[in-house]
């Protein structure tokens, strides 16, 4: 059997969700400082965070929920990024991650590619390689 490159894409995201999601789930307290300080009950937050991404690194392989779970993760992607420029911006140390630029820039340049590639690897969009369906 051989697998192209949208399904490599979609392997590739789940395995990247899924050890993050339980991560979230199993470690909440690492995340806490990095949620910024309008969100309400931050721990329940993160741990919901995390199962969505689990719930979504599944679905993307599950062909009959894909399309859902491609357009879930790419909503997740959108919320959590307040997160991150909230880290990036307020000076929050959290160790191991680096504090430097040279994490946070790229980490925020990306979050437009994993807004979209879970959406490109599900079939809900084609862009930039053919027009959707």
């Amino acid at each position: 059997m051989t697998f192209d490159v949208k399904s490599r894409t979609r392997l590739l995201i789940a395995a990247i969700y899924a050890p993050f999601g339980a991560l979230h789930v199993v470690g909440s307290h690492g995340f806490l400082a990095i949620m910024p300080p309008m969100i309400p009950f931050p721990r329940e937050v993160v741990i919901f965070t995390g199962l969505c991404e689990i719930a979504g690194a599944v679905g993307l392989l599950v062909p009959r929920t894909r399309r859902l779970a491609g357009i879930m993760l790419a909503l997740y992607a959108l919320c959590v990024w307040p997160a991150n420029l909230y880290h990036a911006f307020s000076g929050v140390a959290v160790p191991p991650l680096p504090s430097s630029w040279w994490y946070h820039g790229p980490r925020l340049l990306l979050q437009p590619v994993l807004i979209w590639a879970p959406l490109w690897a599900a079939g809900v969009i084609g862009w930039p390689f053919r027009p959707s369906r």
